[in-house]
């Protein structure tokens, strides 16, 4: 018993004695109330391409009937939080930049390979402690495009491909995989796959089974043997947090052949020969890519951006696709137009300016593609900008979205950062993996880039009218200025 009391007494001396010496100036300083803990608030810089489009309210679709289809368009009051969206259109040379990085981590693995250049210092494998890592590629070494030794070269040359008939040295498109990885945080929050089954369901009525088996599905994918992209979606007991990570591999080389294949009986082989590879077409939009190859170029844009900040980087929102209610709420700018320039009054479909110039690159209803000043796709940002400082938010390409298409559209969604996302398994039907596209094209009529028009391809098909823009969520979201009407008086 006084054993006891002595313990008592040394762990209350003790407790008084870090009272003493770490909360009592806390305390005094506060008077002992809960005042918060206080950080440094980040100053986001404005990403390079991108415009600010700030947090509003939008009334979505047309408000009655298309009058030239009769097709009905969704309308709903909606609000959007603010985000960065890019300025074009992502470009032929942007894109490039992507499938050149995909080529040149392949080069830089094998001239680390044994089995071709075998240099062990194009891989880093420990810290600056010398401590083991695991291996990741070095990209400050140069590859030795003019000077290669023979393994060197071989190495380079594995990439490449000739053609059989004309001897023509070309990328090996097929070789051209990008594997990443993506971490489903909203999955994760859900309640039904919290690991501890006392708090998937807080309904203190129910009774708790702890042996309940929780069934989670993901994406996965690998290389075979033949050098083909399998992909999987699995099924498995939840286990732990990796039961979220998916896992995607994506081959990025553009399908140049959409201009054969979407025209047939003209004559479109320039545009598959030279569109993406000429330096002449830099600056116009890249099309030919799917949405599973622009969900990947927007993870590589994210990994690429993160590789180059400092401590901020956790902060920074990844690169996406923009909804399909944010891209609507971008293009009608600040006022909401039917279209994404300002209409004369009482004339929504005004096709040119008082100076007799187009608004956008489109097909005239009479079907004279060279009206415009264009016969295919145009150099981005040569149309005037909306509002919001958008180029090209009507026509030129139309832009794949993040969302899933349905006929109910926004009546589906909540009112507040409305979105229906379905991640379709390679085995759902054909049906459930069609995308949202916005803006109509180069190709499209008047009436099919409205901003309000909706229209939807497979998530795998490539056409030479789609193309895509980023957009990325503000890293901090602030209260604005309350007007003076709202306040309390």
């Amino acid at each position: 018993m006084l054993q006891k009391v002595f313990n008592v007494i040394v762990v209350a001396a003790f407790a008084g004695a870090l009272f003493s010496c770490m909360g009592s100036n806390r305390a005094m300083q506060d008077g002992g109330e809960v005042t918060g803990v206080r950080g440094s608030a980040i100053s986001e810089p404005i990403p390079f391409g991108m415009v600010e489009i700030k947090r509003g309210f939008l009334r979505t679709g047309i408000g009655e009937n298309d009058s030239l289809w009769g097709t009905v368009v969704p309308e709903r009051d909606i609000s959007v939080d603010g985000f960065w969206m890019d300025q074009t259109e992502v470009t032929n040379s942007m894109y490039r930049q992507f499938v050149n990085w995909v080529r040149d981590s392949i080069i830089r693995e094998r001239l680390a390979d044994p089995s071709y250049g075998g240099d062990e210092t194009f891989k880093i494998e420990v810290d600056k402690n010398g401590d083991p890592i695991t291996p990741r590629l070095n990209w400050s070494k140069p590859i030795p495009w003019k000077k290669a030794d023979e393994d060197q070269l071989r190495a380079i040359e594995s990439v490449y491909r000739t053609h059989p008939i004309d001897g023509t040295v070309m990328l090996d498109a097929k070789q051209l995989n990008y594997r990443y990885e993506i971490y489903d945080y909203e999955k994760a929050a859900l309640r039904k796959y919290r690991l501890n089954p006392e708090e998937r369901d807080l309904n203190t009525d129910h009774r708790i089974d702890p042996d309940e088996v929780v069934m989670i599905s993901k994406d996965t994918a690998y290389i075979d043997d033949n050098g083909n992209i399998v992909r999987q979606t699995i099924e498995r007991p939840l286990s732990g947090p990796w039961d979220f990570l998916n896992t995607y591999i994506v081959n990025v080389y553009p399908d140049t052949t959409c201009w054969i294949n979407d025209f047939p009986n003209a004559n479109n082989e320039i545009y598959m020969r030279l569109y993406f590879s000429s330096p002449s077409y830099n600056d116009y939009p890249v099309v030919g890519v799917t949405w599973e190859q622009a969900q990947a170029f927007c993870a590589w844009r994210t990994e690429y951006l993160l590789k180059g900040l400092g401590a901020q980087a956790r902060y920074v929102q990844r690169y996406r696709l923009p909804t399909e209610v944010e891209w609507e709420y971008a293009a009608r700018g600040k006022d909401g137009n039917p279209f994404p320039w300002e209409q004369e009054e009482g004339d929504e479909a005004a096709k040119k300016n008082q100076q007799g110039c187009f608004y956008a690159n489109f097909k005239p209803d009479q079907g004279n593609y060279t009206e415009d000043g264009n016969l295919i796709t145009s150099r981005t940002g040569i149309y005037g900008a909306n509002t919001n400082g958008l180029f090209d938010m009507a026509g030129n390409v139309a832009e794949w979205t993040s969302t899933v298409y349905t006929e109910s559209g926004v009546a589906a969604m909540a009112d507040l950062n409305p979105q229906l996302s379905y991640n379709a398994a390679r085995e759902d039907p054909y049906m459930l993996k069609r995308k949202s596209v916005r803006g109509g094209s180069w190709k499209d009529p008047l009436s099919y880039v409205r901003s309000a028009w909706r229209t939807w391809e497979y998530q795998n098909q490539p056409r030479s009218f789609i193309g895509f823009r980023c957009v990325r969520s503000k890293a901090a979201t602030t209260s604005g200025k309350v007007r003076q009407s709202n306040r309390k008086k």
